[in-house]
């Protein structure tokens, strides 16, 4: 697979398409050139199954994102969603989940996938763009756990307040519009904290 350009189309609403071309190696150096029309949409109910196996796919061995999305849905906890369809399958999502000091301080981004085949090709650069517009984002407090050197590039920095219990010294952990100079640990929902592990009890030793 040869580069891909995503060109912003069309704005409907709250979705949006866009086209992304490219040259595509078939066999033996023949290249072909394609377009393809993608759609950014909010995630329905129906969809939720389709995001649950794009996240298996995108974190293979870890089943732990998919799980964890779907423990959000079962507890209805309010987040915010879209996903990016080509031909009709989900091929990226994203998700924002309300931070906590107390009461609400912002909002945690994350997880995001995009599938195996169109990653590193830009679909997930285009969908936290057009998310980053919308208004129940673009004036809120923004939290992620993430790569610097990716997130950076949308306008996140890096903070050392509030404190993120999932990451040491906040070496991955970056903010947006983040007024904060108090120093507190930022709280997620419930489902985020890893499950504890319970242990067998040891089995006592005879010694002869």
């Amino acid at each position: 697979m040869l580069p891909r350009q995503c060109s912003c189309q069309q704005t409907i609403g709250n979705s949006i398409e866009f086209r992304q071309s490219g040259r595509l190696n078939i066999f033996r150096n023949q290249i072909k050139d394609y377009t393809t029309t993608m759609k950014i949409q909010k995630l329905t109910i129906e969809n939720r199954p389709r995001v649950y196996a794009l996240l298996r796919l995108a974190f293979p061995g870890t089943p732990s994102k998919a799980e964890l999305v779907e423990k959000l849905h079962e507890n209805n906890r309010p987040l915010h969603e879209w996903v990016c369809l080509q031909s009709n399958r989900i091929i990226a999502y994203i998700v924002f989940s309300n931070a906590y000091d107390r009461d609400i301080c912002g909002l945690h981004l994350g997880p995001m996938a995009v599938t195996p085949e169109f990653q590193r090709q830009g679909v997930g650069s285009e969908l936290l763009k057009f998310v980053l517009r919308q208004e129940e984002i673009k004036s809120q407090p923004l939290f992620v756990d993430g790569r610097p050197g990716y997130f950076s590039k949308f306008g996140f920095e890096t903070c050392s307040n509030p404190i993120c219990p999932y990451d040491k010294d906040n070496a991955h952990f970056l903010s947006m519009r983040n007024n904060s100079s108090a120093k507190f640990i930022v709280e997620y929902e419930p489902e985020f904290k890893p499950a504890v592990r319970t242990l067998p009890p040891k089995k006592n030793s005879r010694r002869n």
